[in-house]
Protein backbone atom coordinates (compact mmCIF):
# COMPACT_ATOMS: atom_id res chain seq x y z
CA UNK A 1 0.00 0.00 0.00
CA UNK A 2 1.06 3.22 -0.62
CA UNK A 3 0.54 6.37 1.91
CA UNK A 4 1.10 9.48 1.37
CA UNK A 5 4.42 9.70 2.99
CA UNK A 6 5.30 7.50 0.31
CA UNK A 7 4.97 10.45 -2.44
CA UNK A 8 7.52 13.31 -3.65
CA UNK A 9 6.90 16.21 -5.31
CA UNK A 10 8.39 15.62 -8.78
CA UNK A 11 7.33 12.08 -9.50
CA UNK A 12 6.46 10.90 -12.55
CA UNK A 13 4.42 7.70 -13.03
CA UNK A 14 3.38 5.57 -16.09
CA UNK A 15 0.28 3.56 -15.80
CA UNK A 16 -0.79 0.81 -18.42
CA UNK A 17 -2.13 0.94 -22.04
CA UNK A 18 -5.75 0.67 -22.91
CA UNK A 19 -7.44 -0.07 -27.02
CA UNK A 20 -9.99 1.89 -27.43
CA UNK A 21 -12.74 -0.05 -29.44
CA UNK A 22 -15.45 1.33 -31.77
CA UNK A 23 -18.35 -0.98 -30.31
CA UNK A 24 -17.62 0.79 -26.78
CA UNK A 25 -16.96 4.49 -28.01
CA UNK A 26 -20.84 3.82 -29.10
CA UNK A 27 -21.97 2.07 -26.35
CA UNK A 28 -20.48 4.59 -23.64
CA UNK A 29 -21.90 8.07 -26.08
CA UNK A 30 -25.15 6.47 -26.60
CA UNK A 31 -25.53 5.57 -22.71
CA UNK A 32 -23.71 9.29 -21.67
CA UNK A 33 -22.55 11.90 -24.69
CA UNK A 34 -25.14 10.72 -27.78
CA UNK A 35 -23.88 13.44 -29.86
CA UNK A 36 -23.96 12.07 -33.82
CA UNK A 37 -19.95 12.24 -33.97
CA UNK A 38 -19.90 9.88 -30.98
CA UNK A 39 -22.47 7.57 -32.11
CA UNK A 40 -23.18 7.40 -35.73
CA UNK A 41 -20.73 6.96 -38.40
CA UNK A 42 -22.14 8.46 -41.21
CA UNK A 43 -22.86 11.42 -39.43
CA UNK A 44 -19.50 11.11 -37.56
CA UNK A 45 -17.65 11.60 -41.69
CA UNK A 46 -19.73 14.82 -42.01
CA UNK A 47 -18.20 16.29 -39.04
CA UNK A 48 -16.02 18.18 -38.16
CA UNK A 49 -13.72 15.03 -37.16
CA UNK A 50 -14.07 13.55 -40.44
CA UNK A 51 -14.49 9.79 -38.23
CA UNK A 52 -16.30 8.61 -35.52
CA UNK A 53 -14.26 10.03 -32.07
CA UNK A 54 -14.49 8.86 -28.68
CA UNK A 55 -16.51 11.50 -25.86
CA UNK A 56 -14.21 13.21 -23.85
CA UNK A 57 -15.66 11.79 -20.96
CA UNK A 58 -15.12 8.19 -21.94
CA UNK A 59 -11.45 9.27 -22.34
CA UNK A 60 -11.76 11.03 -19.09
CA UNK A 61 -13.19 7.43 -17.43
CA UNK A 62 -10.75 5.14 -19.38
CA UNK A 63 -8.25 7.61 -17.74
CA UNK A 64 -9.34 7.14 -14.58
CA UNK A 65 -9.12 3.26 -14.65
CA UNK A 66 -5.68 3.12 -16.00
CA UNK A 67 -5.24 5.09 -12.73
CA UNK A 68 -6.83 3.01 -10.81
CA UNK A 69 -5.56 -0.08 -11.69
CA UNK A 70 -1.82 1.10 -11.64
CA UNK A 71 1.51 -0.28 -12.89
CA UNK A 72 1.65 -3.86 -13.07
CA UNK A 73 4.04 -4.17 -10.29
CA UNK A 74 2.88 -1.28 -7.40
CA UNK A 75 0.36 -1.41 -4.70
CA UNK A 76 -2.87 -0.23 -4.37
CA UNK A 77 -2.76 3.61 -2.83
CA UNK A 78 -4.16 4.38 0.11
CA UNK A 79 -6.56 6.33 -1.17
CA UNK A 80 -9.20 8.22 0.82
CA UNK A 81 -11.33 9.92 -2.10
CA UNK A 82 -10.84 12.64 -4.46
CA UNK A 83 -12.07 16.48 -3.30
CA UNK A 84 -12.73 17.14 -7.46
CA UNK A 85 -10.58 18.10 -10.52
CA UNK A 86 -9.47 21.61 -10.83
CA UNK A 87 -8.68 21.33 -14.56
CA UNK A 88 -9.89 19.20 -17.72
CA UNK A 89 -8.74 20.02 -21.17
CA UNK A 90 -9.26 17.04 -24.24
CA UNK A 91 -6.71 18.72 -26.87
CA UNK A 92 -7.63 16.18 -29.65
CA UNK A 93 -9.56 13.35 -30.44
CA UNK A 94 -9.74 9.74 -29.51
CA UNK A 95 -10.76 7.33 -32.28
CA UNK A 96 -11.15 4.17 -32.41
CA UNK A 97 -8.22 1.88 -32.32
CA UNK A 98 -6.29 4.39 -30.47
CA UNK A 99 -4.20 2.75 -27.64
CA UNK A 100 -4.26 5.18 -24.39
CA UNK A 101 -1.71 5.53 -21.86
CA UNK A 102 -1.53 7.67 -18.94
CA UNK A 103 0.92 9.51 -17.00
CA UNK A 104 1.47 11.32 -13.48
CA UNK A 105 3.33 13.86 -11.90
CA UNK A 106 3.16 14.87 -8.52
CA UNK A 107 3.02 18.79 -8.17
CA UNK A 108 2.20 19.22 -4.61
CA UNK A 109 2.04 17.54 -1.85
CA UNK A 110 0.67 18.80 1.94
CA UNK A 111 -0.77 17.47 4.93
CA UNK A 112 -4.05 18.28 6.48
CA UNK A 113 -3.90 20.58 9.63
CA UNK A 114 -7.21 19.30 10.69
CA UNK A 115 -7.00 15.60 10.25
CA UNK A 116 -4.00 13.64 11.48
CA UNK A 117 -5.20 10.90 9.19
CA UNK A 118 -4.86 12.25 5.49
CA UNK A 119 -3.05 14.56 3.67
CA UNK A 120 -3.33 16.05 0.01
CA UNK A 121 -1.81 15.40 -3.17
CA UNK A 122 -2.03 17.96 -5.93
CA UNK A 123 -1.00 16.12 -9.36
CA UNK A 124 -1.06 16.28 -13.46
CA UNK A 125 -2.73 13.34 -15.20
CA UNK A 126 -1.89 13.03 -19.13
CA UNK A 127 -3.54 10.72 -21.15
CA UNK A 128 -1.71 10.14 -24.62
CA UNK A 129 -2.15 8.03 -27.57
CA UNK A 130 -0.07 5.58 -29.40
CA UNK A 131 1.81 8.04 -31.31
CA UNK A 132 2.46 9.51 -27.97
CA UNK A 133 -0.02 12.77 -28.55
CA UNK A 134 -1.32 14.51 -25.57
CA UNK A 135 -4.85 13.74 -26.01
CA UNK A 136 -6.21 15.03 -22.42
CA UNK A 137 -4.91 16.16 -19.39
CA UNK A 138 -6.11 17.43 -15.85
CA UNK A 139 -5.10 19.10 -12.66
CA UNK A 140 -6.53 16.57 -9.85
CA UNK A 141 -6.59 16.65 -6.03
CA UNK A 142 -6.56 12.78 -4.15
CA UNK A 143 -7.13 12.08 -0.25
CA UNK A 144 -4.27 9.84 0.40
CA UNK A 145 -4.26 7.89 4.34
CA UNK A 146 -1.28 8.16 6.11
CA UNK A 147 0.65 5.67 7.30
CA UNK A 148 1.62 7.03 10.91
CA UNK A 149 -1.79 9.13 12.63
CA UNK A 150 -3.03 8.65 15.69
Amino acid sequence: MRYFEDFAVGETREFGEYEVTEEEVIEFAERYDPQPFHVDAEAAADSMFGQLVASGWHTAAISMRLLVEGPDDEDDWASMGSPGVDELRWHQPVKPGDTLSVRTEVLEKRASESRSDRGYLRSRLETHNGDDELVMHWIGSTILERRDHE
